[in-house]
This record gives C-alpha cells, sequence and structure tokens, in this order.
C-alpha cells in the first residue's frame, strides 16, 4: 500500500546530517595532515549535499500539497469511510440471524 511522505519527517534527517557535518568540522580544526583534511572536507560536502537534497525533497512535497500527514484532514475521513465499508470487510459484518447459541 502506496502511503505518502509527510514532509515535516524531513527534519529528522536534516538534522543527523547537520550534527554530523559539526562534528566533522570540529575534527578539521585539529587534523593537520593533508589528505586527511581533503578527506575530511570531502566528507563534509557529502553531508551537506545530502542535507539540501532531503530539504529539497521536504519542499517539493510541501509545494505539491502535502502540507500535513496523510492521515489528517480529508485523507483520514476517506480512508476511515473505506475501512468502516462493510463490503470490504465482510469478515466483521455483523451476523443476520442474531447471536450463536452457547455450548
Amino acid at each position: 500500500m502506496y502511503m505518502a511522505r509527510c514532509p515535516i519527517m524531513g527534519v529528522v534527517p536534516i538534522a543527523l546530517f547537520l550534527t554530523a557535518s559539526f562534528f566533522v568540522l570540529f575534527t578539521l580544526r585539529k587534523v593537520t595532515d593533508k589528505w586527511l583534511k581533503v578527506l575530511g572536507y570531502s566528507a563534509l560536502a557529502l553531508l551537506l549535499f545530502s542535507a539540501l537534497v532531503v530539504f529539497s525533497g521536504m519542499l517539493l512535497d510541501s509545494a505539491r500539497g502535502l502540507k500535513m500527514c496523510p492521515m489528517s484532514g480529508k485523507m483520514k475521513s476517506r480512508t476511515m469511510m473505506r475501512m468502516m465499508d462493510k463490503n470490504n470487510m465482510p469478515e466483521m459484518a455483523m451476523p443476520e440471524k442474531g447471536l450463536p447459541p452457547k455450548e
């Protein structure tokens, strides 16, 4: 079953990428070897690029109209109506003859 993503859920990975970027920058100040600095700056660039990709995806989802989580507003009422429809769940339908006899 396909469910749309919540745009607000992009905040967590962005925070993780930016936190890792901070620690990479913090470590780069202590490093004196040239190649380790190059490796650190390339890792920093990848982390910042990843945060930018997640942020742009979050903006695109918001622009498409996914302002809130998928289970809110109209979608919630449509989904609940579909779930409560007796034709979709015949095993949950009430018996027509009444209660079964006790054993």
